[in-house]
């Protein structure tokens, strides 16, 4: 709303007004005053969480050896970042935006999905809604989200044609009419542009239609799965915070080369105009990630619960369809990767050992952070543990901060690979 008022002031010559244009201020503006709502707000929550006795239940001592210090704890504090993400998006991103409309209607409908959910858990004393009901909500949001990606006219791309060398330099233009476009960037790969279409060349003149057709179950796929992967991490103090501040960092990074021209010929990858509100949408949810881990930090005054952990898989697959480096995830979400990879390795091997009459896991537990604080003797005995790592437990705050060292590292790669071909 102020990037509309101030652009209509600049019309009458009033200093400053135009500053509102420039991308890089309004993205400041955006993370700074999501960190100050996010830290005012969270405190006002909590304390109104716990007057209405709202919290989430004494963890297992199995599961959680640190579960005992966080009983009466409440949850729901995704409310909180997605507050403190979409009033600064409000004012001052443009509303008009095909892209940020996309991220506020993602924020919005897995933020209620998941308060739907932890509402559940609270009140009714069950394990929350039916899985079945947490997949289809995020399979319609993948299938909105692919078909207004295919159908609106303002979602368009500028591919990346490569001309001849000038002064031995690979000069690299773009085309100059935008075009709808299922192009997606392959990392590490030179000319690294893989347009869903060209697997369908048997097909003729419907391969265009099969390839964006295949864009959408694609989409569907990543929003689910980068959405549970985010709620699978989701387990330990700041850990899921923490990884996606990191995450939607280096995807801002991305969204701003992608948008600007002359980047994105200089880096050789395709000018998705309109991209850059995405900046402004991922600084804001950045400073509200901050500013809830002023709360969530371990010992956690408030868990983040489903409220956010959906929301925020949701906004990170979105973001990467966007701007066409979907590719890139499981870089960017690693740590999501492997906590859903634990999953399905100890849900199967352990079905194996069943059928066999044998008590089998993969490892300790799963997801992937739990089997790190197993305390020694705390697994039955007739358990048969495949990977049996470490041999200790590690305290809850020094898993959290390695698991942020990984995620950085892999960030750091993704964005390298738009050098490294």
């Amino acid at each position: 709303m102020l990037y509309y008022l101030f652009r209509y002031l600049g019309t009458f010559g009033i200093s400053g007004a135009h500053m509102w244009s420039y991308i890089s201020f309004r993205a400041i503006l955006t993370l700074v005053l999501s960190l100050v709502i996010s830290a005012w707000f969270g405190e006002w929550f909590i304390k109104y969480m716990k007057r209405h006795n709202l919290s989430e239940e004494q963890r297992d001592a199995i599961t959680d050896p640190y579960g005992v210090e966080k009983k009466g704890v409440p949850t729901m504090g995704g409310v909180i970042i997605i507050v403190s993400t979409l009033i600064p998006v409000l004012l001052f991103g443009r509303l008009r935006n095909i892209y940020l409309l996309l991220m506020v209607g993602t924020t919005i409908w897995l933020g209620l999905l998941g308060f739907w959910d932890d509402y559940t858990k609270m009140t009714k004393g069950k394990d929350g809604i039916r899985p079945l009901f947490k997949l289809a909500g995020q399979a319609l949001l993948g299938l909105v989200i692919g078909l207004v990606l295919w159908q609106s006219p303002d979602a368009v791309v500028h591919e990346n044609v490569t001309t001849a060398r000038q002064n031995g330099v690979e000069v690299v233009a773009h085309t100059s009419e935008p075009v709808k476009s299922t192009v997606t960037t392959i990392p590490f790969v030179k000319n690294n542009n893989l347009r869903y279409s060209d697997l369908f060349q048997w097909l003729g003149k419907r391969r265009t239609a099969a390839g964006w057709i295949l864009f959408v179950f694609v989409t569907i796929f990543i929003v689910m799965a980068v959405s549970n992967g985010a709620n699978m991490n989701d387990g330990m103090d700041g850990m899921c915070a923490g990884n996606a501040a990191i995450i939607c960092f280096a995807l801002g990074i991305l969204a701003y080369v992608s948008s600007h021209i002359n980047l994105a010929a200089y880096l050789n990858i395709m000018f998705v105009p309109g991209s850059e509100e995405l900046v402004v949408f991922l600084m804001a949810f950045v400073g509200a990630l901050i500013g809830f881990l002023w709360y969530n930090a371990y010992p956690a005054q408030i868990f983040m619960g489903d409220t956010g952990s959906l929301a925020i898989g949701g906004i990170i697959a979105v973001t990467a369809i966007i701007i066409h480096k979907e590719l890139l995830l499981p870089l960017l979400c690693f740590i999501f990767f492997i906590e859903s990879v634990s999953v399905l390795l100890q849900t199967n091997y352990a079905r194996y050992g069943n059928k066999r009459g044998l008590k089998l896991r993969f490892f300790k537990r799963a997801p992937l952070h739990d089997t790190f604080r197993v305390k020694p003797g705390q697994l039955p005995a007739d358990f048969r543990v495949l990977l049996n790592w470490p041999k200790g437990c590690w305290l809850e705050s020094k898993i959290t901060t390695r698991f942020w060292i990984i995620t950085i590292m892999m960030c750091a790669l993704a964005i390298v690979t738009l050098k490294i071909r």
